[in-house]
């Protein structure tokens, strides 16, 4: 088996680029919601199976959920992410669990930095790929994990996607 990768996907996969471009078109607030949203609902319950667990990544999401309401502020959520991405260093996690800390610290930072959330999507990917086949099969396997959730991560985007948005984010890739 070839290394383990912290990320699955590719800047120039056509999932991805479809993905970018369905971005581009909204607004920083309806990517962060999609953002943040996704990882509660598909990377938190990845993380919640580790022993490590700690309290601070579900409250995490819970903050910045508030924040996207205005009930909180910005300055919470960034406490909020630096806590979880020091969990995300902390050993004894799986590479599934990592990587499922990983796309939630991303999605909390997409609330300041919309580009985030395409780093949410990488991290997600191998997250769910090796919670679902573990750590042992190879790049093809993992590859079509990766096209089929991105393509989930496309359609509920797109769900919640505002026509025509009139302030869409000003994003810069630099992939």
């Amino acid at each position: 088996m070839a290394k383990l990768r912290k990320m699955l996907g590719s800047p120039d996969s056509p999932y991805i680029i479809s993905l970018m471009r369905l971005i581009e078109t909204q607004s920083k607030h309806t990517i962060s919601c999609w953002a943040v949203s996704y990882a509660q609902q598909v990377m938190l319950p990845i993380y919640e199976k580790s022993a490590l667990k700690l309290d601070c990544v579900k409250l995490a999401l819970e903050t910045a959920q508030a924040y996207l309401v205005k009930e909180k502020k910005l300055a919470e959520v960034k406490a909020a992410a630096k806590q979880v991405m020091a969990q995300a260093k902390q050993p004894g996690l799986s590479p599934s669990e990592q990587a499922a800390v990983r796309a939630i610290s991303s999605s909390l930072s997409s609330i300041s930095t919309p580009t985030s959330a395409l780093g949410m999507c990488f991290y997600a990917a191998a997250a769910l790929a090796y919670d679902r086949v573990g750590t042992e099969e190879t790049d093809a396997v993992y590859e079509q994990i990766a096209a089929e959730e991105c393509q989930k991560m496309y359609q509920r985007l797109q769900e919640i996607a505002v026509e025509d948005e009139k302030n869409p984010a000003k994003i810069d890739w630099n992939c």
